[in-house]
């Protein structure tokens, strides 16, 4: 891709994110050009559209500031994107609708970067090489573009945290680690991106641990009111995290709350083939009470020596409203550690030959790198999948 072209959008995004409410208007002004000019798009989307114009400009935003890096890495994401995006029934004339108003919407942007033919191709160019490689995977996929699925268990493990299963109408490949979007029947067009909590299996059978977010549109839902017996749709996976056979490094897993799933998904299979790297999983919440799964890592933790779970939360005691069993701790594991878990994670050395995963809030996310940054660890030894 033509780096000078790279240059310009990404200035000219840049000159946007300046302005105070810059992002959130250029997605409103996208979606009101996209809708009014092609309006059967609109029923791609959910009427709330609030948390859609922040995925659009979080995805924008994410693809740009990566193009130069490591074009290899952004294409293989944008080509599972597009096989994502085929469960909407999107075909490539609406790849074109999406690009002109995109277009549209960056120039008549009130910024104090100039519009000029220049910036307009560059903005075209970059978008073609987008659109190309997400219909190109698009097309070339031969596989469902969804799969329907059956729930056949619900198991509310505390009042906001829920363990669905489901079996898929016909198995699915993924790699443990990575994410799909789900859609349940009572939040139709509300996509929402969950983790595997297992690896891919014959049987078809996928679990998602699920936190109630206060204020969400469909996590409460999930958590409270899903039925066995009620058909869900889940698209193709998504996401780069997974254990690299490549380079033979030992593991670092940090996760937090129900973002244990993707590492759970991984350490459940790495039992299964027999593996000889060391993995140091730190299994973090603010409350004793968070660490919702602990037992199932504590019993992995004894059938393969090669695992160490270290339980971290930011509280010594539960909450005074948490009436619940407290988790029992198993001769031989590790003790469990107060503080925030960036903290106590880097307090242990610079895990500098470590392959480092991070699974959690983007807050968690951050502080973290900035801990483990500020301990020496080299950031490229550091994987985390995109925030939105």
């Amino acid at each position: 891709m033509d780096l000078q072209a790279i240059s310009l959008v990404r200035s000219s995004f840049k000159a946007i994110a300046a302005v105070p409410d810059g992002p959130q208007t250029l997605s409103r002004s996208f979606y009101a050009l996209l809708f009014a000019r092609y309006p059967e798009a609109r029923d791609f989307f959910p009427a709330a559209m609030d948390e859609q114009r922040d995925r659009l400009i979080a995805a924008v935003e994410y693809v740009i500031e990566r193009l130069e890096e490591d074009s290899g890495q952004i294409l293989a994401y944008l080509a599972q994107l597009g096989r994502d995006h085929r469960k909407y029934g999107i075909e490539d004339a609406h790849y074109v609708a999406v690009g002109n108003s995109l277009i549209a919407a960056v120039e008549q942007f009130p910024s104090t970067e100039p519009w000029t033919d220049e910036l307009e191709q560059a903005w075209r160019d970059v978008l073609a090489v987008v659109a190309a490689t997400m219909m190109d995977a698009a097309n070339a996929e031969s596989g469902p573009p969804a799969w329907g699925a059956t729930v056949i268990e619900h198991l509310q493990v505390r009042k906001d945290v829920s363990i669905i299963r489901l079996q898929l109408d016909e198995p699915m490949t993924y790699t443990a680690g990575q994410f799909v979007s789900v859609q349940v029947p009572s939040r139709p067009r509300m996509w929402r991106y969950l983790s595997p909590a297992n690896p891919a299996n014959d049987q078809g059978v996928i679990e998602f641990h699920v936190r109630r977010v206060s204020g969400g549109w469909v996590s409460p839902a999930v958590v409270t009111q899903t039925l066995v017996g009620e058909r869900w749709v889940v698209g193709s996976p998504l996401g780069d995290l997974g254990i690299r056979y490549d380079n033979g490094r030992d593991i670092l897993m940090i996760g937090s709350g129900t973002g244990i799933a993707p590492l759970r998904a991984q350490i459940l299979q790495m039992s299964q083939r027999g593996q000889d790297r060391r993995v140091h999983l730190f299994f973090a919440g603010r409350y004793p009470c968070d660490l919702y799964d602990l037992g199932t890592l504590w019993a992995l933790a004894e059938q393969n020596p090669w695992l160490t779970v270290v339980p971290v939360t930011e509280e010594d005691q539960d909450p005074w409203w948490y009436t619940g069993p407290s988790s029992v701790a198993i001769p031989g594991m590790h003790r469990r550690l107060t503080g925030k878990v960036g903290q106590v994670v880097a307090d242990f050395g610079t895990w500098a030959e470590r392959d480092i995963q991070l699974v959690g809030s983007e807050a968690m996310i951050n502080t973290t790198k900035f801990r483990l940054h500020a301990a020496g660890t080299p950031p490229e030894n550091i994987r985390h999948d995109p925030s939105y």
